[in-house]
């Protein structure tokens, strides 16, 4: 039963002169009880903004042009990424300014239905097939008894210029290559791309010796391969067919067939091993060109090539070389690369996948989320039992899968994302929280990227270490280790040990050998780039017992056991390719890539990975090449 309601009473006497403003008088004139009360005073006071609110942001707007950097005000409401987290770009130039704008607003079809809506993409769309039957791609035939056709689909993507102009919209007709069958459809199917390590290593010496980069981009790269197999396809959409019961048999190789980038790299290694080039045995994707005029160099990443050097003349011989034999696209200066973002200064080249971390971001619905400051939660202990199993464990590995992509310019969440892909086969909620959790720190500065310094000498250090049981469900220990050139970050990795360690010296003796391998391929790098190493490479450690291992063959109880493979440490320091020093482990910078971190800790040795954010890091215009060339 609930309370009786009390009774509101009025009172009638006059207590004092003045009346209490819950009192109503009943000798108060009616005129005077139906007045209306006045209106609220507005403050007068001049109110401005906030200040970051004066920079300009890309926004999600489908009329809108460029902003004004020196006076543009956008409300928050109509940002397509945080505000929380906001981008400045008042210290980047206008053209690369233009060229972030379209890069980020205009949006790319994920099908053929929404993109024959537009007319940009149809005529896109049309100008593929009609390149695909002029190159002889296909006969229409209709399909054998005792033949499969596979699928095909349309895969679109915005071509930029190097000051952001649209260079052009790109309409690519794609096989479905995951239901060919092997030893039917397709053979051999290995085919090299660059590393990506490689490619740090070139931005890192271009960056230091003042090399001019371009980009180049094949046109219907795979229809210059070969087909040995015989391979039908169902009609692509848009394709116009004289009876509806015909095929695409092939006649030529077409992009997503299984051996497709084989066929293609095959023909281009053969151009340009006739041109001189010769291919390196440290990474088969690098060409090099020595000459009496100077050096030229190719990275290959299937139809992306990158191109530089000293040599200008051999560059324009080149360009011409390959545009006559596959036709290509000079983009012009090395700016958007494989998702990677690149701006150049006099100070060096910036780094990063803003984009592409930007749209991880959104397809996880986290723009609105709270930003975190370390990728992983501290001391956290995840095991394969943690939490609940999810029901479509499929979003997990996606998550996982984008989030090694970005780990090639964000080194500092490495650790984070190699302990997350240790339960990939059987995901649980725990594990999804704390993938979402590298995401919300991400969201903290998605413009954060490597920087290469121009003033950079090309002398090799590395760290080493190793975080000893760190697996709670194999006991196994976790590997480190970190490369610079000068001061700019070219490798890195964060890597569980393969057999349990049986104490901290030989898990971190086993985290030195991997280390020395990784130093060795470096120096063959740089010997095929025609760069001089003749001092040995100083590797930092914080263990003095793995020094001592290293150094002199006397400790028999602790390394006994030891496979003969790690003891590759003491010949390389016998040799004289490498130099161990001992360092403080507050100083270890290997340290963040193998255990997670509190704030304190984490920034401090973050900001020696020499990592910026253009957005906010750099001062000048930002242009694609250095105001020295």
């Amino acid at each position: 039963m609930s309370p009786p309601i009390p009774e509101i009473t009025f009172s009638t006497s006059n207590h004092s002169n003045s009346t209490s403003p819950h009192t109503v008088s009943s000798s108060t004139p009616s005129h005077l009880l139906s007045k209306q009360p006045e209106p609220l005073r507005r403050s007068t006071r001049n109110s401005h903004p906030p200040p970051f609110l004066t920079e300009n942001y890309y926004c999600n707007l489908t009329s809108a042009t460029l902003p004004d950097s020196s006076a543009a005000t956008l409300s928050s409401s109509s940002c397509k990424y945080p505000i929380s987290s906001y981008v400045s770009y008042q210290n980047i130039s206008s053209a690369h300014n233009h060229f972030l704008f379209n890069l980020s607003t205009i949006p790319e079809p994920t099908c053929y239905e929404k993109a024959v809506c537009d007319e940009n993409w149809k005529t896109a769309i049309n100008a593929e097939l009609s390149a695909l039957e002029k190159n002889n791609t296909w006969k229409l035939v209709p399909l054998p008894l005792h033949k499969h056709a596979i699928g095909c689909k349309w895969v679109f993507k915005l071509k930029l210029h190097a000051d952001g102009t649209i260079e052009r919209y790109k309409a690519r007709l794609v096989a479905k290559g995951y239901t060919q069958t092997e030893g039917i459809d397709y053979m051999d199917t290995f085919s090299p791309v660059v590393k990506m390590t490689t490619i740090r290593v070139l931005l890192a010496v271009a960056a230091a010796q003042n090399w001019p980069l371009y980009q180049l981009d094949v046109n219907t790269a795979f229809l210059h391969g070969d087909l040995n197999e015989e391979v039908y396809m169902q009609p692509p959409p848009g394709l116009s067919l004289p009876q509806s019961n015909l095929v695409c048999k092939l006649q030529r190789s077409l992009y997503g067939l299984k051996q497709a980038s084989r066929q293609w790299n095959t023909k281009l290694t053969e151009t340009l091993t006739a041109s001189g080039y010769v291919q390196s045995k440290s990474d088969y994707s690098l060409f090099t060109k020595q000459a009496s005029s100077g050096l030229t160099i190719i990275l290959v990443y299937v139809d992306d090539l990158v191109l530089g050097g000293t040599d200008s003349n051999e560059i324009q011989n080149i360009k011409a070389l390959l545009d006559e034999k596959f036709s290509i696209k000079d983009l012009g200066y090395l700016k958007y690369f494989l998702g990677f973002e690149v701006a150049r200064t006099q100070a060096g080249i910036s780094l990063c996948q803003r984009k592409y971390a930007l749209d991880l971001i959104q397809d996880a619905g986290l723009l609105g989320a709270k930003p975190c400051s370390t990728p992983m939660q501290p001391q956290l202990q995840l095991h394969k039992s943690s939490g609940k199993a999810i029901s479509e464990p499929t979003s997990y590995r996606r998550l996982i899968g984008r989030l090694l992509y970005l780990t090639h310019s964000r080194p500092e969440i490495a650790y984070a994302v190699s302990k997350l892909s240790q339960f990939l086969d059987k995901p649980t909620n725990e594990h999804m929280l704390a993938g979402l959790h590298v995401l919300r720190y991400i969201k903290n500065s998605p413009g954060q990227g490597l920087f290469f310094d121009s003033k950079s000498p090309l002398t090799l250090k590395g760290f080493s270490d190793s975080d000893w049981g760190a697996c709670p469900d194999t006991r196994r220990s976790t590997t480190g280790f970190c490369f610079f050139l000068g001061n700019s970050l070219i490798s890195w990795k964060s890597k569980k040990q393969n057999v349990v360690s049986r104490s901290s010296s030989e898990a971190e003796y086993r985290a030195l050998a991997q280390t020395t391998c990784e130093g060795q391929w470096l120096k063959f790098l740089l010997q095929d780039l025609h760069i001089s190493h003749p001092t040995p490479i100083v590797i930092y450690r914080d263990n003095k017992s793995a020094l001592h291992i290293a150094a002199n063959p006397v400790f028999h109880e602790r390394t006994k056991h030891i496979e003969m493979d790690c003891h590759v440490v003491r010949e390389k320091v016998q040799s004289g390719l490498i130099h161990l020093l001992s360092v403080h482990t507050k100083e270890q910078v290997a340290d963040i890539l193998t255990k997670s971190l509190h704030p304190g800790p984490f920034h401090t040795l973050q900001s020696k990975l020499g990592m910026i954010d253009i957005y906010s890091s750099l001062r000048g215009d930002v242009e694609t090449q250095g105001k020295k060339e």
